[in-house]
C-alpha cells in the first residue's frame, strides 16, 4: 500500500500513568496504521491498551496522569502530538469522531436529541440553529430512528436506539476516521446485529475509515478488513481477516480463539487462557504473555521477542518464530 493511502500511522506509542503508587505502562511502544476506507480491528482483552490507544488518537488521555513519553500519531500527514488544543477542537467532530463504550452515559440527559446532534453541525458547519436542527433530522433518518423523536430526550430511548443516536453524532461531521470503542458492548444480540449492519452501510456510503475497539472475534470477521491483536499495550500480531484467522500465528491470538464456543462441536470444552494479564505497573522483563503461553521457553522471560513476517502484511512477535527455533522446529504450525 502506497504511502499516500495510509490515513492514521501510530509508531512507537508508549503512553503512561503517573500517580503516587507507581507507573502504569498503558501502551508499550505501540504501532497501529490504517489506511483510506479501511476498517482495522482491534482486539484483546479488557485493560490491554484498547481504549488508551482511541484516546491518544483525538489527544484526550487526561493529563495528568497520563503522559505521552514518545512516538508519533500521524494523521493524514500531520502528527496529533504536535497540534494545539484549538486545532484539535476543530478537528475532533468533523476529521475524527468517536463512539464511547456506553451509550446511556454519552448523551446529555436535560437536552432533546436534536438539539445534541445539531450542536455538531452549528460547531463545525458554522450553520444556523434551524438548518443544523434540519441536518439532525436527515442523519437520524439515516439511522434508523424517525425525525419526529428528535424533540425527545434520551431517557424516552431504548439502549439500542440511543446507541443510533449516539453514532448519529459521530457521523454527524462527515468525519474520516471512526473510533468505535466496543461500540454494541451494552446491547442485546439482535440490536447489536443491527447496529454492526448499519455502520457497515454508513461506512460504506461515506467511505470513512474507522477502528474498530472491540473483545469479540465474531464483529471483527464481520465488519474488519484488517486485524491488529494488542497485548499489555502492543501489538503482537496483525494481518488481514485470512492472515489471522486462517494463519494464526502468536500463542495469545490461538488462546483467543480457543475461547470461543464451537458450533460445530456443541459438546466441546472451552479453553480459557489461563492466569491474567501482568500488572502493567510491572510488566515482565520479556514477553509479557510469557507466564500465560504454553509454549513458553527460557528465552521469553528473559527477552522481547523480535518482529516476523509472514508476509508483506501479516507479521507476529514471538520467540517460537525467530530463526534459531525455526531451525529446531520449534515454530507452531497453524496453517
Amino acid at each position: 500500500m502506497e504511502q499516500k493511502d495510509v490515513l492514521l500511522d501510530i509508531k512507537d506509542l508508549v503512553v503512561e500513568f503517573r500517580t503516587d503508587d507507581g507507573v502504569t505502562h498503558a501502551l508499550n511502544h505501540l504501532d497501529l496504521q490504517i489506511n483510506k476506507g479501511e476498517t482495522l480491528g482491534l482486539v484483546g482483552e479488557t485493560g490491554a491498551g484498547k481504549t488508551t490507544t482511541g484516546l491518544s488518537i483525538l489527544k484526550l488521555v487526561p493529563s495528568p496522569p497520563g503522559v505521552t513519553v514518545q512516538g508519533s500519531i500521524m494523521f493524514d500527514g500531520e502528527d496529533i502530538r504536535e497540534q494545539s488544543e484549538k486545532v484539535m477542537m476543530t478537528l475532533r467532530g468533523s476529521e475524527i469522531s468517536m463512539i464511547f463504550q456506553d451509550p446511556m452515559t454519552s448523551l446529555n440527559p436535560v437536552h432533546v436529541i436534536e438539539d445534541q446532534i445539531a450542536e455538531v453541525y452549528e460547531y463545525h458547519q458554522k450553520v444556523s440553529h434551524e438548518k443544523a436542527v434540519e441536518k439532525a433530522h436527515e442523519i437520524l433518518e439515516l439511522v434508523g430512528i424517525p425525525a419526529d423523536r428528535g424533540k425527545e430526550y434520551p431517557h424516552q430511548f431504548s439502549g439500542g436506539m440511543k446507541q443510533r443516536v449516539v453514532i448519529a453524532i459521530a457521523l454527524a461531521g462527515n468525519p474520516r476516521l471512526l473510533i468505535a470503542d466496543e461500540p454494541t458492548t451494552a446491547l442485546d444480540v439482535t440490536i447489536q446485529a443491527q447496529v454492526l449492519e448499519m455502520m457497515k452501510d454508513l461506512r460504506n456510503k461515506f467511505g470513512t475509515s474507522m477502528l474498530m475497539i472491540t473483545h469479540d472475534l465474531g464483529i471483527v470477521a464481520d465488519i474488519c478488513d484488517k486485524v491488529s491483536i494488542i497485548y499489555a499495550g502492543h501489538v503482537v500480531e496483525h494481518g488481514n481477516l485470512e492472515d489471522i484467522f486462517d494463519h494464526t500465528r502468536h500463542p495469545y491470538t490461538e488462546g483467543l480463539f480457543n475461547s470461543l464456543p464451537n458450533l460445530n462441536d456443541r459438546k466441546a470444552m472451552l479453553k480459557p487462557i489461563r492466569g491474567l494479564m501482568p500488572d502493567p505497573t510491572q510488566l515482565p522483563p520479556g514477553c509479557p504473555f510469557a507466564p500465560r503461553c504454553d509454549y513458553a521457553m527460557d528465552c521469553c522471560s528473559k527477552s522481547k521477542p523480535k518482529r516476523v513476517y509472514r508476509n508483506d502484511e501479516h507479521y507476529v512477535e514471538c520467540h517460537l518464530y525467530n530463526e534459531q527455533n525455526i531451525k529446531e522446529g520449534g515454530v507452531i504450525n497453524r496453517d
